[in-house]
């Protein structure tokens, strides 16, 4: 014969005091897992929303990362009229030469300097982009040192707002404009024009190259031809799975969230279990009152265990309910990949909430059954003999 759910539920309620503290625990667990592990998805959505899938990104062969590669000037001039390429309405190849480098700016709070990447971008470079639109200002105006910055990026560093000016390698940037990224890694960088930016840097290469395939046969035939051209030492991918392949910065944060969560479980278990065995001593004759009515002592310790379980389950919910309020906010850290400032948001998934009400479930079932087992070890004559 089984407990009825209702038996559980009233016991959680009644005995609300003692369980308020076991449920804030459990709560607080669950809302720093999930809100650790949401930086995680924030990152990796950030990256899977960068590009477009009609675009291809050329690289060198063994770069980590764009600000790591080298494409020289016969290498662009090799590809850029193959025939696989989309013109524009004017003829001209769908194709910007980019380059990507680092400049080191003081944040907006004062807390010291970060890196932040500059992305060089040829004429085409903004057609090969849609996802990205200016907000504010204007574009930048090649040959007057002049910068577009994200509005995200600008949000964190000081001298990034229009009307700005600050300085890099001795030379001034005037902010002209500032642009949405559209939730992809594009928020992390400021643009500005590709030959001003090889000049700025002193650089004789490029560091990628992004074309748009005249049709998905067309972006086959390019990566073939650039993997057994021998002149190119270069790597063709679509743009889309280039950037979602750069997510290991996220792993660290995984790995944290993890870590912190498996340390806070083990206080959250004894938290349970201390509650839970409180919970046994005040019900002894209860306890032996259900045997004499015919509970078994596996039906008594399986009751035990769903509501421990049960009282995870409501901390379950308070731990996402506190986390919630951070979903979509923007924060940044360091890219392992660039060693830039990356920017991106706070992201709780349904997927991520499910998991933090399975990891809180965990914790509950594992504090309460121990007190469980003893629940249902206690001699009839004796739970009966309880004052």
């Amino acid at each position: 014969m089984a407990l009825p759910l209702t038996y559980n539920f009233r016991n959680v309620l009644v005995r609300w005091r003692a369980t308020l503290a076991t449920v804030v625990g459990i709560g607080l667990v669950v809302a720093v897992y999930v809100l650790l592990q949401s930086l995680a998805v924030g990152l990796e959505k950030s990256a899977g929303n960068t590009g477009d899938p009609r675009n291809l990104l050329i690289v060198r062969k063994g770069s980590t990362a764009e600000s790591t590669s080298m494409v020289s000037l016969p290498q662009l001039q090799i590809i850029r009229y193959w025939s696989q390429i989309e013109r524009d309405a004017g003829g001209a190849p769908l194709i910007s030469a980019d380059l990507i480098s680092l400049i080191s700016q003081p944040r907006i709070d004062g807390r010291g300097e970060a890196n932040v990447s500059v992305r060089g971008i040829s004429p085409q470079g903004l057609a090969l982009r849609p996802q990205v639109r200016l907000v504010a200002g204007r574009w930048f105006t090649p040959g007057k040192r002049e910068v577009v910055v994200s509005r995200k990026l600008a949000r964190r560093f000081a001298s990034f707002q229009i009307g700005d000016t600050f300085r890099t390698g001795g030379h001034a940037l005037s902010v002209v404009g500032a642009f949405d990224g559209g939730n992809s890694a594009f928020d992390s960088e400021l643009w500005m024009d590709a030959d001003e930016a090889r000049s700025l840097f002193d650089r004789q290469e490029f560091s990628s190259l992004l074309v748009r395939a005249a049709s998905p046969e067309a972006g086959r035939e390019i990566i073939a031809r650039i993997e057994t051209d021998k002149r190119l030492t270069l790597l063709a991918a679509p743009e889309v799975k280039y950037y979602s392949d750069q997510t290991a910065t996220a792993l660290p944060i995984k790995f944290l969230g993890d870590l912190l969560a498996t340390a806070m479980s083990v206080g959250a278990v004894f938290a349970a279990m201390n509650t839970m065995y409180a919970s046994v001593g005040s019900r002894t004759r209860e306890i032996g009152t259900l045997r004499v009515l015919g509970f078994r002592r596996r039906t008594i310790l399986a009751g035990f265990v769903v509501e421990g379980a049960l009282l995870a389950a409501i901390g379950g919910v308070l731990g996402c309910l506190l986390a919630m309020p951070l979903h979509g906010v923007s924060t940044g850290t360091m890219s392992l990949n660039s060693f830039s400032e990356t920017v991106f948001e706070f992201r709780i998934t349904p997927w991520l909430a499910a998991k933090g009400m399975i990891f809180a479930v965990i914790v509950g079932v594992a504090g309460s059954l121990l007190p469980a087992i003893r629940a249902a070890r206690l001699p009839v004559i004796t739970a009966l003999k309880s004052v």
